[in-house]
């Protein structure tokens, strides 16, 4: 029994150095039938008691239909849960038919079904936690294979353990301990369990490396796993106080849109390469979270690729498609990361303005126009507006009603000062209007079609302000924030 009793010694550590959980927790246990995960059952359910943790615990296991025995096994898993009391959700979740159908490989299809069931059966049993029985070999692995394959910092920190995931806390209480000792748990205690055949087929990459790079790593360093497992540790800590760091710098920096986020060049230009590459990579999990996206599929050629075009001086405007529906929008010195919704763009609008006064509302501009008629004299002080937001125009030469839309193909507009009419694209250019805006931005014209004004941009040569003049049409657009 001493093996029983130090091993749940050593969750117990792990639990009150991390804060796993609180007393009274609710908390889902994916149970595989595997040995791992077994010994993280039993040993949670030594914890669980009403004088120790009181916690609530569902058991829940993941039929992938891969195998013929895994029928067997889910019903194994139901009589541990039987014995020790437990409620039991078992999924039958068709892995082969959801692989030919979207085309993911067999591990991503796997791993993404199995946490939709974990976190669908926290949510029907109102579960804060999910415990997952990866240990300290798993973690060994996990960092060889991210070393493989290129990885920063935080992909060398490994597996978290404990991390949020849609509002619901993922824990891993073995990550610091030994498949050994989990063995000669089970062993001691006389626990059932099942035996994966898969786990020996070199089939897959991780189990390449562990029944091969691991062994051959082992003839110059006995202690690798610990080795890997140390490197994890101190990279964990680097990397989440720097993920602190450049989550306080961002949150200074970061301007929510209607779209998703805006960044000034500046900004990120300014500051260390290291947090550069945090910043974008935190934008897109902010947005990935909207999406359903998993965040991980931001890999550094992503990143890099739009941290290298902020740097550039030339192009100056510049579009990436990040996924399929997140998006990166370079106007000059303003960068844009766009959640795409709608992908059919903005909406078309049209407002009519009648004679008098009013206000009207351009929602896809989220702006407030405003519009009067006033007599020369009692704005003689006003006449040139003190921004680009507000216009006057002679009355009696404009023709009502005015017609407040977004642009449209070909639109063009007598200038004030030249000869002939410029297109309203090459207008926007020249004044350096973000892509991203232009389809969504109002065009006033009066009723005949000419364009009088594009707020907050450019004032037509039509319906000037004359000293034979008596009355005028004063317009202005507010701002969303008044």
């Amino acid at each position: 029994m001493t093996k029983i009793y130090a091993l749940a010694g050593q969750v117990e550590q792990v639990v009150r150095e991390h804060q796993l959980w609180t007393p009274g927790s609710t908390i889902v246990v994916a149970v595989s039938g595997g040995p791992d995960s077994v010994a993280l059952l039993h040993v949670l359910h030594m914890l669980a008691a009403p004088e120790r943790h009181h916690l609530q615990l569902i058991v829940a296991h993941a039929n992938h239909g891969f195998r013929q025995e895994s029928v067997a096994e889910a019903e194994i898993v139901k009589r541990i849960a039987s014995d020790l009391e437990l409620p039991c959700e078992v999924a039958h979740l068709e892995i082969p038919e959801y692989i030919e159908r979207t085309g993911m490989n067999s591990q991503a299809a796997a791993r993404e079904q199995r946490y939709a069931f974990l976190h669908a059966t926290a949510a029907k049993y109102g579960a804060s936690h999910i415990a997952l029985a990866h240990h300290a070999d798993d973690q060994a692995e996990t960092v060889m294979m991210r070393l493989i394959r290129g990885s920063g910092a935080a992909g060398l920190a490994g597996m978290a353990i404990s991390r949020t995931e849609k509002n619901v806390e993922l824990i891993r209480p073995f990550l610091r301990i030994y498949k050994t000792d989990l063995m000669d748990f089970c062993e001691e205690s006389g626990l059932q369990y099942v035996t994966d055949e898969s786990n020996n087929s070199r089939k897959y990459v991780r189990n390449q490396i562990r029944l091969d790079v691991m062994p051959f790593l082992g003839q110059y360093n006995e202690q690798i796993v610990k080795a890997l497992n140390r490197t994890a540790d101190l990279l964990r800590a680097d990397s989440d106080y720097l993920e602190q760091e450049a989550s306080e710098q961002l949150t200074a920096i970061l301007k929510r849109t209607k779209g998703g986020y805006q960044l000034a060049r500046a900004d990120l230009t300014n500051t260390h390469v290291a947090l550069q590459r945090r910043f974008i990579k935190l934008i897109l999990s902010y947005l990935a979270q909207k999406t359903d996206t998993e965040s991980d599929s931001f890999d550094y050629e992503k990143i890099e690729a739009i941290r290298l075009g902020i740097l550039q001086t030339q192009p100056t405007t510049w579009m990436l498609d990040i996924s399929e529906r997140i998006q990166c929008v370079r106007s000059y010195d303003q960068i844009d990361f766009i959640h795409r919704l709608d992908s059919q763009g903005p909406v078309a609008y049209e407002y009519r303005i009648e004679r008098g006064h009013g206000e009207q509302w351009i929602s896809d501009h989220s702006g407030l126009l405003r519009w009067n008629e006033i007599s020369y004299d009692s704005v003689l002080s006003e006449v040139r507006p003190k921004h680009r937001c507000i216009a006057f125009f002679d009355a009696d030469c404009v023709h009502f009603p005015l017609i407040v839309r977004n642009r449209r193909p070909g639109d063009r507009m007598r200038i004030l000062g030249l000869n002939g009419s410029k297109k309203v694209q090459d207008i926007f250019i020249d004044e350096k209007i973000a892509p991203v805006l232009r389809d969504a931005w109002p065009v006033i014209t009066d009723c005949t079609g000419q364009i009088l004004w594009i707020p907050g941009v450019r004032r037509s040569a039509h319906a000037p302000v004359e000293e034979q003049t008596t009355r005028l049409v004063r317009l202005e657009l507010c701002s969303y924030e008044g």
